[in-house]
Protein backbone atom coordinates (compact mmCIF):
# COMPACT_ATOMS: atom_id res chain seq x y z
CA UNK A 1 0.00 0.00 0.00
CA UNK A 2 1.37 3.22 -0.80
CA UNK A 3 1.29 6.50 0.76
CA UNK A 4 -1.16 7.98 -2.15
CA UNK A 5 -3.88 5.78 -1.64
CA UNK A 6 -3.21 5.24 2.89
CA UNK A 7 -3.77 9.27 2.82
CA UNK A 8 -7.30 8.75 0.33
CA UNK A 9 -8.31 5.89 2.55
CA UNK A 10 -7.97 7.57 6.31
CA UNK A 11 -7.93 11.16 6.04
CA UNK A 12 -12.02 11.14 6.96
CA UNK A 13 -11.26 9.18 9.88
CA UNK A 14 -8.07 11.34 10.62
CA UNK A 15 -9.83 14.68 10.26
CA UNK A 16 -12.82 13.91 12.09
CA UNK A 17 -10.66 12.65 14.97
CA UNK A 18 -9.13 16.13 15.17
CA UNK A 19 -12.04 17.94 14.19
CA UNK A 20 -13.19 16.43 18.03
CA UNK A 21 -10.73 17.53 19.47
CA UNK A 22 -9.92 21.24 17.82
CA UNK A 23 -13.43 22.06 17.37
CA UNK A 24 -12.28 23.91 14.53
CA UNK A 25 -12.02 23.05 11.03
CA UNK A 26 -8.89 25.16 9.65
CA UNK A 27 -7.17 23.55 13.15
CA UNK A 28 -8.44 20.17 12.09
CA UNK A 29 -7.20 20.34 8.70
CA UNK A 30 -3.97 21.28 10.06
CA UNK A 31 -3.60 18.58 12.05
CA UNK A 32 -5.10 16.29 9.93
CA UNK A 33 -1.77 17.02 7.55
CA UNK A 34 0.30 16.95 10.43
CA UNK A 35 -0.40 13.36 10.85
CA UNK A 36 -0.01 12.49 7.46
CA UNK A 37 3.78 14.60 7.77
CA UNK A 38 4.49 12.69 10.66
CA UNK A 39 3.52 9.53 8.92
CA UNK A 40 6.03 10.21 6.12
CA UNK A 41 8.91 11.02 7.68
CA UNK A 42 8.34 7.88 9.85
CA UNK A 43 7.66 5.73 6.98
CA UNK A 44 9.13 2.69 8.17
CA UNK A 45 7.74 -0.27 6.33
CA UNK A 46 6.59 -1.67 9.57
CA UNK A 47 3.84 0.90 9.63
CA UNK A 48 2.95 1.13 6.12
CA UNK A 49 2.84 -2.63 5.28
CA UNK A 50 1.46 -3.27 8.79
CA UNK A 51 -2.55 -4.79 9.08
CA UNK A 52 -5.27 -2.22 8.30
CA UNK A 53 -6.29 -2.10 11.88
CA UNK A 54 -2.61 -1.47 13.18
CA UNK A 55 -2.45 1.51 10.33
CA UNK A 56 -5.89 2.69 11.07
CA UNK A 57 -4.95 2.65 15.35
CA UNK A 58 -1.54 4.30 14.64
CA UNK A 59 -3.13 6.82 12.55
CA UNK A 60 -5.76 7.81 15.12
CA UNK A 61 -3.48 7.83 18.19
CA UNK A 62 -1.04 9.93 16.38
CA UNK A 63 -3.88 12.30 15.11
CA UNK A 64 -4.75 12.31 18.95
CA UNK A 65 -1.89 13.23 19.96
CA UNK A 66 -0.88 15.85 17.58
CA UNK A 67 -4.06 17.57 18.58
CA UNK A 68 -3.46 17.24 22.46
CA UNK A 69 0.30 19.09 21.49
CA UNK A 70 -1.83 21.66 19.73
CA UNK A 71 -4.70 21.99 22.64
CA UNK A 72 -2.00 22.78 25.20
CA UNK A 73 0.34 24.92 23.24
CA UNK A 74 -3.12 27.27 22.40
CA UNK A 75 -4.04 26.99 26.12
CA UNK A 76 -0.65 29.33 27.02
CA UNK A 77 -0.96 31.61 23.67
CA UNK A 78 -3.76 33.86 24.99
CA UNK A 79 -3.49 33.69 28.80
CA UNK A 80 -0.09 35.63 28.41
CA UNK A 81 -1.66 38.94 27.08
CA UNK A 82 -4.91 38.32 28.31
CA UNK A 83 -5.33 42.41 28.53
CA UNK A 84 -5.09 43.10 25.12
CA UNK A 85 -8.16 40.55 24.51
CA UNK A 86 -11.17 42.37 22.86
CA UNK A 87 -14.15 42.84 25.47
CA UNK A 88 -12.06 42.78 28.65
CA UNK A 89 -12.85 45.58 31.41
CA UNK A 90 -11.95 45.76 35.09
CA UNK A 91 -14.54 42.89 36.07
CA UNK A 92 -13.79 40.76 33.40
CA UNK A 93 -10.26 41.26 34.03
CA UNK A 94 -10.08 40.35 37.61
CA UNK A 95 -12.36 37.49 37.09
CA UNK A 96 -9.46 36.16 34.89
CA UNK A 97 -6.35 37.32 37.23
CA UNK A 98 -7.84 35.37 39.99
CA UNK A 99 -8.31 32.22 37.36
CA UNK A 100 -4.53 32.61 36.43
CA UNK A 101 -3.63 33.16 40.23
CA UNK A 102 -5.61 29.24 40.80
CA UNK A 103 -3.19 26.10 41.33
CA UNK A 104 -1.76 24.67 37.82
CA UNK A 105 -4.43 21.68 38.28
CA UNK A 106 -7.36 24.13 38.24
CA UNK A 107 -6.61 27.04 36.26
CA UNK A 108 -5.96 24.53 33.08
CA UNK A 109 -9.12 22.99 33.58
CA UNK A 110 -11.42 26.41 34.80
CA UNK A 111 -9.60 28.13 31.35
CA UNK A 112 -10.36 25.13 28.69
CA UNK A 113 -14.17 24.80 30.20
CA UNK A 114 -15.05 28.75 30.27
CA UNK A 115 -12.83 30.34 28.28
CA UNK A 116 -12.33 28.61 25.08
CA UNK A 117 -15.92 26.47 25.53
CA UNK A 118 -14.60 23.02 25.49
CA UNK A 119 -16.56 19.90 27.90
CA UNK A 120 -15.00 18.07 30.32
CA UNK A 121 -14.68 14.90 28.41
CA UNK A 122 -12.91 17.09 25.84
CA UNK A 123 -10.61 18.40 28.81
CA UNK A 124 -10.21 14.97 30.23
CA UNK A 125 -9.42 13.60 26.67
CA UNK A 126 -6.78 16.33 26.03
CA UNK A 127 -4.85 16.44 29.40
CA UNK A 128 -5.49 12.55 29.75
CA UNK A 129 -6.80 12.87 32.91
CA UNK A 130 -10.33 10.99 34.31
CA UNK A 131 -13.65 12.54 33.41
CA UNK A 132 -14.60 12.56 37.22
CA UNK A 133 -10.63 14.10 37.67
CA UNK A 134 -11.71 17.19 35.81
CA UNK A 135 -15.22 17.81 36.94
CA UNK A 136 -13.83 17.54 40.39
CA UNK A 137 -11.18 20.39 39.40
CA UNK A 138 -13.53 22.75 38.23
CA UNK A 139 -16.12 22.10 41.44
CA UNK A 140 -13.34 22.66 43.45
CA UNK A 141 -11.84 26.10 41.71
CA UNK A 142 -15.38 27.50 41.83
CA UNK A 143 -15.11 27.30 45.47
CA UNK A 144 -11.97 28.87 45.18
CA UNK A 145 -13.13 31.66 42.86
CA UNK A 146 -16.13 32.00 45.24
CA UNK A 147 -13.56 32.78 48.25
CA UNK A 148 -11.07 34.97 46.33
CA UNK A 149 -13.77 37.30 44.23
CA UNK A 150 -16.69 37.28 46.79
CA UNK A 151 -19.78 39.33 44.98
CA UNK A 152 -18.02 39.90 42.13
CA UNK A 153 -17.88 35.68 41.52
CA UNK A 154 -21.86 36.09 41.87
CA UNK A 155 -22.28 38.36 39.42
CA UNK A 156 -20.55 36.48 36.97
Amino acid sequence: MNLESIYQQHVDTVYRVCYSYLKSQADAEDAAQDTFVKLMKSAKATIISSSETHLKAWLIRTAANTCIDRLRRHRAEPLDNYEQLPGNDDASNEVLQAVLDLPDKYKSVVYLFYYEGYASEEIARALRKPSSTVRNHLHEARKLLKERLGDLYEAQ
